[in-house]
């Protein structure tokens, strides 16, 4: 009997061990990664300076969590430190979306209106209302504020990507790496929420565990991203010199209806091939051939198309803008070449248009 009860508290402790083990390692990893997005990685783009933010974020509030766990009566300030995070998890995973779709949408230039008004927020109620002396106003109050706080954002953010979810999750059609990837953190992010928020039915380490497995799953699939370069870059040494089988062709410009579909990219004035071509991991030659040679269209029509199909939109939708403007919005660099290239490809002038609606 004894050796069974020695037997079973050693069981017990090296279970907690490795609990403690697995939730930490998540949190250190994620730091981790947020420092690689940070400062490391080649491509420095405004996507991963968010991405790296709330992988920093999450992290933080992982350790609080896994520390408190195992360790009642752990410091107040670091308690204080993970709440106040969890203030900025929400805002950081938006401004990362909106910025994998679109550098130049209100949201990202204007990124300081998602993160200093809640700054702010963390330095008053740190000051004037600490976890240490207010517990009972922040279980009650400050809270569940983080976390609808938090929904709202991912919501929001769910809205940005919409389009790819609903090609994964209804059309099963295949989506872009990219697309992939932003699926992957928006998914993990509302996987961790949901954990914190279903606590008094599992338990509380479970947001910290789920964190661990999401940081190894989006480890994986940046491994995979790179490999899947390494093998675009074959398929273009192929493509350098025959034409393009159709199958392939098929997959490619699927892949480049969906950028344009969810970056809208068209919109820039000044897109060039070579833009779209590198996105697609191809050269500017192999581009030019797969629209010539896949769909009978050169560079400029292939994307006048969209953009038409862009402002034919903002026209129905009997949008405030003059004409004129729309089609500065959709792309167009001048008046005159908007007008032109709508009656080339309607049959009819934009106000001709607007009229016949």
């Amino acid at each position: 009997m004894y050796f069974r009860l020695l037997f079973f508290i050693l069981t017990m402790e090296f279970s907690r061990e490795l609990l403690f083990f697995f939730s930490a390692l998540g949190a250190f990893n994620g730091i981790l990664l947020g420092i690689y997005f940070l400062f490391f990685i080649k491509s420095k783009k405004q996507e991963h300076i968010f991405l790296g933010l709330l992988l920093l974020l999450l992290s933080i509030r992982i350790g609080k969590s896994t520390f408190l766990f195992f360790n009642k009566n752990l410091f107040e300030l670091f308690i204080q430190i993970g709440l106040s995070a969890c203030f900025l998890i929400g805002p950081a995973f938006f401004l990362y979306v909106s910025s994998a779709i679109n550098t130049k949408n209100w949201s990202v230039k204007n990124w300081w209106v998602h993160l200093v008004p809640f700054l702010i927020l963390i330095g008053v109620l740190s000051v004037n209302y600490s976890y240490y002396e207010y517990k009972d106003l922040w279980q009650d109050y400050f809270i569940p504020m983080i976390y609808w706080q938090w929904l709202a954002y991912i919501i929001a953010g769910g809205f940005y990507i919409r389009h790819s979810l609903r090609t994964v999750f209804f059309n099963k059609k295949k989506v872009t790496e990219i697309a992939i990837w932003k699926i992957s953190v928006f998914i993990g992010v509302f996987i961790i929420w949901i954990a914190y928020n279903t606590t008094a039915y599992t338990s509380y380490i479970t947001g910290a565990i789920s964190f661990t497995f999401i940081v190894y799953v989006l480890f994986l699939v940046l491994i995979f991203r790179r490999s899947k370069g390494k093998t675009n870059s074959v398929i273009k040494e192929k493509y350098a010199s025959k034409k393009i089988a159709e199958s392939e062709a098929n997959v490619l410009i699927e892949n480049l209806q969906n950028f344009l579909r969810e970056e809208k990219l068209f919109k820039n004035a000044n897109l060039k091939s070579s833009d779209l071509a590198k996105k697609m991991r191809l050269t500017t030659h192999q581009f030019s051939q797969l629209l010539n040679d896949n769909l009978g269209k050169n560079f400029a029509v292939f994307i006048n198309e969209y953009r038409i199909e862009e402002a034919k939109i903002l026209i129905q939708k009997k949008s405030p803008l003059t004409l004129e403007s729309i089609g500065y919005e959709c792309g167009f660099n001048s008046k005159s070449t908007f007008y032109t290239t709508f009656k080339k490809i309607t049959g009819v002038t934009p106000a001709q248009y607007r009229k016949s609606l």
